[in-house]
């Protein structure tokens, strides 16, 4: 297939017959992508923007699960918004989604785009301080903030964001003081929360949060998501997720 190249892999996502190109041997998407996807609520012809996209999983996640009318990835590593593009490609998606090779702290790019109804964002979650790091690693720059951090993300969201829009956010719960901080400092009021747990007996190592651009003061808690049973099987929620059931 022309639209493969040497060391990738074409993936099926299991939804609607999508596909995504990912490399063999680099960072690939895992279960945050998915849920970020699933949380993030989408009515009929929204505008999304997905910030940090990688390979572009959550933009095709969010296109087969809901009607959005126009999907943005905005990514800084060029290798990857080509894998992303050449996806949109093989899936036909080209009318509907769409990856730009951009820096999301190039404030005067990012007033020149279209506002979007929705904002998703799966950053980078280790600060740049936790471990002996290569810059040019380009899973160092997937998971720790190298090339950007948090309230970089948070500005980028609040000037991407129409008014009253929504952002949708997936992090790690130790970083959540820092995360509802910073989106009341930009303007972003925290809406709702959700923890993820690996099992029923586990503390939750991933968090999903909602917040709106200028909204008002009120802070909803979700029922928790808890990953595996004690088999280590999936759960009935998540294998509901994956679109399994």
């Amino acid at each position: 297939m022309s639209l493969l190249r040497e060391n990738e892999t074409l993936d099926d996502l299991q939804l609607k017959g999508i596909f995504v190109i990912q490399k063999k041997n680099a960072f690939r998407f895992g279960i945050d992508a998915v849920l970020l996807a699933n949380f993030a609520k989408i009515k009929k012809d929204s505008t999304v923007i997905d910030l940090c996209s990688g390979t572009g999983i959550v933009p095709f996640i969010i296109s087969a699960k809901t009607e959005a009318s126009d999907i943005v990835g905005i990514e800084i590593q060029e290798d990857m918004v080509d894998m992303a593009n050449r996806s949109a490609a093989y899936n036909k998606l080209n009318d509907k989604i769409k990856f730009i090779h951009k820096d999301i702290k190039d404030i005067e790019f990012i007033k020149t785009m279209a506002k979007a109804n929705v904002i998703t964002v799966n950053p980078p979650y280790k600060l740049i301080n936790s471990g002996i790091l290569n810059p040019n690693d380009k899973n160092a720059i997937a998971r720790h903030e190298i090339c950007c951090n948090l309230e970089d993300v948070i500005i980028a969201a609040r000037i991407l964001l129409k008014d009253n829009g929504r952002m949708f956010m997936v992090h790690r719960p130790e970083r959540l003081v820092d995360i509802l901080c910073l989106m009341r400092k930009h303007r972003i009021e925290p809406k709702t929360i959700q923890m993820i747990h690996p099992t029923l007996k586990k503390a939750p190592n991933i968090v999903l949060i909602e917040g709106q651009r200028d909204g008002g003061a009120f802070l909803k808690w979700r029922e928790p998501i808890y990953v595996h049973k004690e088999d280590g099987s999936y759960t009935n929620e998540i294998e509901k997720i994956y679109a399994r059931v």
